[in-house]
């Protein structure tokens, strides 16, 4: 198993960095597009490219941010049951969460792929949609594995507490 954790926090680790590029990338060409507007010379295609890199930003910083347990907990009324009673609960979101995961990466795969037969692209730097939507849906891919670890580390009694 400790296979299978190491390979999910690595690759967690690499969309996160990847995460981490893009939200810096977008960052620095708003900024950029903002003075430069200032001076009559606004970035072109920055609206388009500030929407894709947000969409990655936020899509492969899911997996690292769940493994980390960087997200909102608001369960003090579950930490009030008994262990038993708790891993029940907290197993129960996680495939719930899976389902839900993979629903999303199934559909946004299915988007890709879409996109990708018809050749849409952006109005006016013509980049193709469909590699971010398949990105993002390989994330939520991800995502379910990481909650499938976050089972068994329950089931082992090294769950959330």
């Amino acid at each position: 198993m400790s296979l299978f954790s190491k390979a999910i926090h690595q690759t967690s680790t690499v969309l996160n960095i990847i995460a981490g590029i893009s939200l810096t990338s977008l960052m620095l060409l708003t900024i950029a597009d903002v003075i430069l507007r200032g001076c009559n010379m606004p970035v072109v295609g920055a609206y388009e490219l500030v929407a894709l890199a947000g969409a990655l930003a936020v899509g492969f910083s899911l997996p690292r941010t769940a493994l980390l347990k960087a997200h909102i907990y608001i369960d003090f009324l579950i930490m009030m049951f008994p262990r038993k009673i708790r891993n029940i609960f907290n197993t129960t979101t996680r495939c719930t969460v899976i389902l839900l995961f993979f629903l999303i990466g199934w559909n946004l795969m299915a988007y890709g792929w879409d996109l990708q037969k018809s050749g849409e692209v952006s109005l006016t730097l013509q980049l193709p949609f469909y590699p971010v939507a398949y990105g993002v849906g390989m994330s939520c891919f991800i995502q379910c594995l990481v909650m499938v670890l976050e089972i068994v580390k329950i089931l082992g009694g090294k769950g959330h507490e």
